[in-house]
C-alpha cells in the first residue's frame, strides 16, 4: 500500500540516494503535510494506541503525588513551572493538576504549566481536556521557551518518539542503516559508507548484522533538559519503554490500529517509535552534574508510590464491575505479564541536588 508521504520519501530517495533511519523516522512521525503527529489523534480506540494516562487515572494521580513531593523536597518555592513533554490529550496533566489543586494549595496558586507540543491535532484536545487550567497554560515548541523558576518536568512516552539512529556490523565494523528502494520501487533497508566510532559500542562481542540503535536528538534533549535543571534548580521524570543498560538490538517499529505494523509499510499512517536507552540518558545527567535517581521500572514506581492503596480507594462503594475494571486498569499498568506494561516501561529521576525522593531512595529519618 502506497501513502501520500511514501510517494514523497521516494522522490527525495531518487533525488538525494538512500536516506538514514533517522531521517524516515523523522518524516514518518513529524512531515509538515503528512507526518503521523501533524495529521491526527492517534490515541485510544478509534486511534493506534493507547498510553498509560489514557488507562486510568490512578496512573496520572500517583504521578502527581510524585511532582508535589518534589516541590516539597525543593522548598515549595512559589512560581514553580510545570512542563509536560509530549502532553497526549491532556489526559495525565489533567490529573495531575487534580492531585496538585488537592494537595498542595500554594503550588498551584501561583504555578505555570508548559506544554512542549508541536501537533496541532494534539493541541486542540489538550486545550479541551485542561480548559479548567487554562489561565495557567500555554505551549511550546521548545525548552527554552518556559519561563525561569523552578522546574518540575514529566514526559511519558516522548523520547520513543524521538528518531534514533542505527548502524549494522558488516565486515567488522558498523554501518549506519538505511532506507532506499528495491529494483521495483518498494522500501528497503540497506548500509551505507558512514560508520560508527567504535568508542560509542557499549562492551561485549556482536555478531555479524547486530544492529546498534543511538539517538543523538534524544540525547540534545536530555542534556537541554539537565541545562534548564541546573540553572534553575528542579526535578525531571521520564517514563518511557526501553532498556536500563545500553545493547545491541533492533528495536525500531510501527504501530498501526493497536497491532504492530512493518516499519516500512505505512509511512505517516503508523506510529513509529523505539526502544530508550535510559543507561545514556541518565549518562547525560551525571555528566551534568545532577543527581540521578536509581532507576526502576514502572511497575515499581507504582507500587511503591501507593497503587494499591489509591486503587482500593477508587474503587470503595463502587458496583463490581467497576472495582474489576480498576483492578485490570491497575494489574495493566503496574504488573508482568503479556500485554502489561509493569516491566517494559522504565522510570529515570534526575535532580539538581541530592534528594530523597520516595520511591528512589527513603527520606532519612529525623534524629530523637
Amino acid at each position: 500500500m502506497t501513502t501520500p508521504l511514501a510517494a514523497k520519501i521516494r522522490r527525495l530517495i531518487a533525488a538525494d540516494g538512500p536516506m538514514p533511519v533517522s531521517t524516515y523516522f523523522q518524516l514518518c512521525l513529524a512531515d509538515p503535510e503528512y507526518g503521523y503527529y501533524r495529521t491526527r489523534d492517534p490515541l485510544g480506540r478509534g486511534g493506534d494506541f493507547t498510553t498509560a494516562p489514557e488507562i486510568s487515572q490512578l496512573f496520572g494521580e500517583l504521578v502527581g503525588i510524585f511532582l508535589v513531593q518534589a516541590w516539597q523536597a525543593h522548598g515549595a518555592p512559589a512560581n514553580t513551572v510545570l512542563i509536560e513533554g509530549g502532553p497526549g490529550r491532556g489526559t495525565m496533566m489533567a490529573d495531575i493538576l487534580k492531585v496538585i489543586e488537592t494537595l498542595a494549595p500554594p503550588l498551584y496558586a501561583t504555578l505555570s504549566v508548559r506544554l512542549l507540543e508541536t501537533s496541532p491535532t494534539l493541541r486542540a484536545r489538550q486545550a479541551e481536556t485542561l480548559k479548567r487550567h487554562a489561565e495557567r497554560l500555554s505551549w511550546i515548541d521548545a525548552l527554552g521557551e518556559a519561563p525561569e523558576g523552578l522546574c518540575l518536568f514529566v514526559a511519558n512516552e516522548l523520547f520513543d518518539a524521538i528518531p534514533t539512529r542505527q548502524f549494522v556490523k558488516a565486515g567488522g565494523g558498523f554501518f549506519e542503516r538505511v532506507v532506499t528502494l528495491d529494483d521495483n520501487g518498494n522500501f528497503t533497508f540497506s548500509t551505507a559508507p558512514a560508520r560508527l566510532d567504535p568508542k560509542a559500542l557499549p562492551d561485549g562481542t556482536a555478531p555479524e548484522g547486530a544492529i546498534f540503535e543511538t539517538a543523538p536528538a534524544r540525547e540534545a534533549l536530555m542534556a537541554e533538559l539537565c541545562a534548564r535543571l541546573r540553572a534553575g534548580g528542579g526535578t525531571a521524570l521520564i517514563i518511557d519503554y526501553g532498556h536500563l543498560e545500553s545493547g545491541f538490538g533492533d528495536t525500531l517499529q510501527a504501530v498501526r490500529d493497536h497491532s504492530f505494523d512493518p516499519v516500512l509499510d505505512h509511512p505517516g499512517e503508523a506510529d513509529l517509535t523505539s526502544h530508550v536507552d535510559f543507561a545514556a540518558l541518565a549518562a547525560i545527567g551525571r555528566a551534568e552534574g545532577l543527581h540521578v535517581h536509581p532507576m526502576m521500572p514502572q511497575g515499581a514506581f507504582l507500587a511503591d508510590l501507593g497503587l494499591g492503596p489509591r486503587a482500593s480507594a477508587l474503587g470503595r462503594g463502587k458496583d463490581a464491575a467497576t472495582q474489576a475494571s480498576i483492578v485490570t486498569a491497575a494489574r495493566r499498568l503496574a504488573g508482568n505479564g503479556e500485554g502489561e506494561m509493569g516491566d517494559l516501561f522504565k522510570v529515570l529521576a534526575v535532580s539538581s541536588r541530592k534528594l530523597a525522593l520516595i520511591p528512589f531512595e527513603q527520606p532519612e529519618a529525623a534524629a530523637p
